[in-house]
């Protein structure tokens, strides 16, 4: 019987301990690819762990994730974010056009809710969207917030109200970018209107306050350990999610140390998102989720075949053996691909060239007749034997 002494007992015990926190801790394979900028923070001067305050420049960040990443190990570390503003931000009452009772998700500030709108029966959609705040608001940018794998609108139309009357502040134009700029304005009643050919997901819909008066700062919090360096990075374009396990009190302000503004660098690894692997952002994708490189809308309605129904049998073309004709069943006797309703050439060697059953029942009526000449010499073969014997005996 196989036995575990006390020593051993306790050096694997010892071994776990040290391996835990590593198994349970999360790397940054994969993660940092969705940051578009980063900050090395190296030569602490620390001789025990201690709280460091990163502060970062402030300027409006689409979403506020982050990623420490401990150079060492790649392992990614828990961290505090907060942003401080002198003055309060106004509140926002926010309503659409078609209306949604789900709307007040995009000025929750919450990143991880969203307000969906769906298409129309022609696959189209169209949503304006008003917000109106409780004090008024100097602005020149709109960030449009967009869930995980969701195209952008094929357009966008700003417009509020100032001294009464509405002014259009960006006429209707192709979005490019999840940020909408325009001239800076004050207002207490903002309209924006989105047109898209795909289902519209939006998390946060936020004006860029620009009062005069207003100051802000932001700033990144983490553990540190002596002799150690780290990788902030930030600026990401979409959602990012880890287990980061569990996290020191990062909020008290005793003990912590507030380094100097550290330079910010492009991420050289950083890569938009792109669901179906196409080569096509998600954001410019006109077919998110089914891969479609070369793009192709035939009827110019900014939403890719691939993940169109043109026949409206419930399957889309990506997937259908008949796109113009519908065929649910997906019938192929032939097996080549294109379903019966709409296969005008057959594949099958036999449809191709009729005369070639003619020429196998010709061939199996040929097999026949020289199986039934065999068959009709091997019977006769016994009696001449038989006969011969029998002439034999008599001489």
């Amino acid at each position: 019987m196989f036995k575990i002494n006390k020593k051993s007992l306790l050096f694997l015990l010892g071994l776990f301990m040290v391996l835990a926190p590593v198994v349970n801790a999360a790397n940054s394979k994969g993660m940092t690819e969705s940051f578009r900028q980063y900050k090395d923070i190296t030569n602490l001067n620390i001789l025990v762990p201690t709280v460091v305050e990163v502060p970062i420049e402030y300027f409006y960040l689409e979403r506020t994730d982050f990623a420490i990443v401990d150079q060492g190990t790649d392992i990614l570390l828990p961290y505090y974010y907060k942003k401080n503003t002198v003055t309060n931000n106004a509140f926002y009452n926010v309503t659409t056009i078609p209306s949604s009772s789900s709307a007040y998700k995009m000025t929750d500030k919450n990143s991880r809710t969203y307000t969906e709108f769906q298409l129309d029966r022609n696959d189209r959609g169209s949503v304006t969207i008003n917000l109106k705040s409780s004090t008024a608001v100097t602005s020149s940018a709109i960030i449009s917030l967009l869930d995980a794998n969701v195209a952008l609108p094929n357009s966008v139309e700003v417009s509020a109200v100032v001294n009464g009357q509405s002014k259009k502040l960006l006429a209707k134009s192709k979005m490019l970018n999840q940020t909408i700029r325009f001239p800076k304005t004050t207002s207490k009643d903002w309209k924006i209107t989105f047109t898209y050919a795909q289902p519209l997901r939006i998390n946060e819909l936020k004006l860029v306050e620009e009062d005069p008066d207003k100051s802000n700062s932001q700033f990144v919090r983490f553990l540190a350990q002596p002799d150690k360096n780290y990788r902030l990075y930030f600026d990401s374009d979409r959602y990012v999610s880890v287990n980061l396990g569990e996290s020191g009190n990062l909020y008290s302000n005793e003990d912590v140390l507030t380094l100097a503004t550290i330079p910010s660098k492009a991420n050289p690894f950083y890569t938009k998102a792109d669901i179906d692997k196409d080569g096509i952002p998600d954001i410019f994708d006109n077919c998110v989720s089914i891969a479609n490189k070369d793009q192709t809308d035939i009827n110019n309605n900014n939403r890719g075949d691939a993940c169109e129904d043109f026949d409206k049998d419930g399957i889309t073309n990506d997937k259908d053996n008949c796109p113009n004709d519908p065929n649910r069943n997906q019938r192929d006797v032939d097996g080549d691909g294109i379903g019966e309703v709409c296969d005008t050439e057959e594949s099958r060697i036999t449809e191709k060239h009729k005369w070639i059953p003619w020429l196998g029942i010709i061939f199996a009526l040929i097999v026949i007749i020289v199986l039934f000449v065999i068959t009709a010499k091997s019977k006769e073969s016994p009696e001449s034997e038989e006969e011969q014997a029998h002439d034999e005996q008599i001489e």
